[in-house]
């Protein structure tokens, strides 16, 4: 795995996290039924099951990088490949609701970074195939 690689992966890491802050800030789950649902089932008080939601997020992410990506353990290059296609989709899906709703939704300010890193990622992951 390519030093450019697990750059990019800590990259969407770092995205992820100022995503979910916003998702948080903008109150994500007071506008989405998968989100209300999912914090639901955490707490009573939605608000606090969403941010322990993204803490796992957010917590996993940077697992992810310090151990399997980082050090190139077995399993790393599916954990890059599923990060790199979840932070694609979740950046196209922000992306589509606000043009949907005809407006802003939560997370639609860090989702086309997220698309991009998530694209450049799977470009990235591409090129490494093609090398080998």
């Amino acid at each position: 795995m390519t030093t450019r690689i697990q750059y990019t992966f800590l990259l969407i890491a770092i995205l992820q996290t100022l995503h979910s802050l916003e998702e948080y800030a903008f109150e994500l789950w007071e506008h989405l039924a998968p989100a209300r649902f999912l914090s639901g089932l955490v707490s009573d008080d939605l608000s606090l099951g969403f941010a322990i939601i993204n803490l796992g997020i957010i917590a996993a992410a940077f697992w992810c990088y310090f151990v399997p990506v980082r050090n190139g353990g077995s399993g790393a290059l599916s954990v890059v490949w599923f990060w790199a296609m979840l932070e694609t989709l979740n950046g196209i899906g922000h992306i589509g609701f606000g043009l949907f709703s005809g407006g802003y939704f939560p997370g639609l300010y860090t989702a086309p970074f997220l698309f991009l890193a998530g694209s450049f990622l799977v470009v990235q992951l591409f090129r490494s195939q093609d090398a080998t």
